[in-house]
């Protein structure tokens, strides 16, 4: 493996605009990513691949809610849905990668690793909750939910009220060891599903699984900065990176330097909403030490990579 690159996909590319988010759309969708990944693969490149479980950690979470109280089923924890999550966008995208590799002479070669990430128990995030998740509630619901479990409740855009939980720095990645090592055996690896099951290291080698959600982004770029692997793929809906988006003097980018991506950041260039925890985390990739980062479509990766299309993050000359 000539080359080495971390790729983070969002939990949104196995679940289309439009769709119900089936497990046979998944599938579909995964085969379609699996392409891309595969083709870097046989082109001599060694990969990591991340990715987000936004819509279904929430599915999981709306059928714990739907269990009714006198039911013999528990209802999940944030900690369990994320590590349920883990384990099931892991066999979805695995299998498809699997099946995708072998077509190109590299049977058996896909290794899922679940993945817990250090956070800080003093994060200022813990004190202000803001990352909304799981299903809408009517006034009254939420208020009867934030009384039984001392949820965080808050009114989201006019559409209904939701559970926001931390959203916390990524420290460590606690099976960085295990990852490197499948990765330097040849291994295409998906590790930091979803950010990472959040714990809390109450001593030296001790966890504790905390109620969090970890951005995607931030911990595929502190994963792939530890892995001193040079590059860090973005993966989003647009090919590129654009100032002024949809505005008459949009103007899609190339390349940017760090601090040019910066100074538009600071401008508001890049919304919190969208392209923003992007540009963020490929501000921190070359912060630690990293050389580059791509930012486009799954779709567009190979073009990219050949320099044809998405928008590259440099370090300062």
């Amino acid at each position: 493996m000539e080359h080495r690159a971390v790729v983070a996909i969002g939990g949104n590319a196995l679940i289309l605009d439009g769709q119900r988010g089936t497990i046979a759309e998944q599938r579909e969708n995964a085969s379609e990513t699996a392409r891309h990944i595969a083709d870097l693969v046989a082109g001599g490149w060694g990969v990591v691949v991340t990715h987000g479980n936004g819509p279904q950690v929430g599915f999981i979470l709306l059928r714990s809610e739907l269990v009714p109280d006198d039911a013999p089923v528990p209802r999940l924890s944030l900690e369990m849905s994320v590590a349920d999550s883990q384990g099931g966008i892991g066999h979805i995208l695995g299998e498809a990668l699997l099946n995708e590799l072998a077509q190109r002479g590299f049977p058996d070669r896909v290794a899922c690793v679940l993945t817990h990430v250090v956070v800080d128990e003093s994060d200022p995030a813990f004190a202000r909750p803001t990352k909304p998740i799981g299903p809408f509630y009517t006034k009254d619901e939420a208020e009867v939910r934030a009384a039984r479990a001392g949820w965080t409740i808050v009114e989201d855009s006019g559409r209904g009220y939701r559970r926001v939980v931390a959203s916390p720095e990524p420290q460590r990645i606690v099976e960085l060891s295990q990852i490197r090592a499948l990765v330097d055996a040849g291994f295409v690896v998906l590790a930091v599903g979803g950010g990472g099951i959040a714990v809390l290291e109450t001593s030296p080698g001790q966890y504790r699984g905390v109620e969090a959600v970890i951005d995607k982004d931030r911990a595929s770029a502190l994963l792939a900065a530890d892995l001193e692997v040079p590059l860090l793929i973005l993966s989003t809906g647009v090919e590129r990176v654009a100032i002024r988006f949809r505005q008459p003097d949009e103007r899609w980018l190339e390349q940017m330097t760090r601090s040019e991506a910066a100074a538009y950041n600071a401008a508001g260039e890049f919304p919190k909403g969208s392209m923003g925890p992007k540009v963020e985390a490929a501000i921190r990739f070359l912060d630690r030490g990293g050389e580059e980062v791509l930012i486009t479509t799954p779709a567009a990766l190979g073009r990219a990579i050949e320099g044809q299309t998405g928008t590259r993050v440099v370090q300062d000359d």
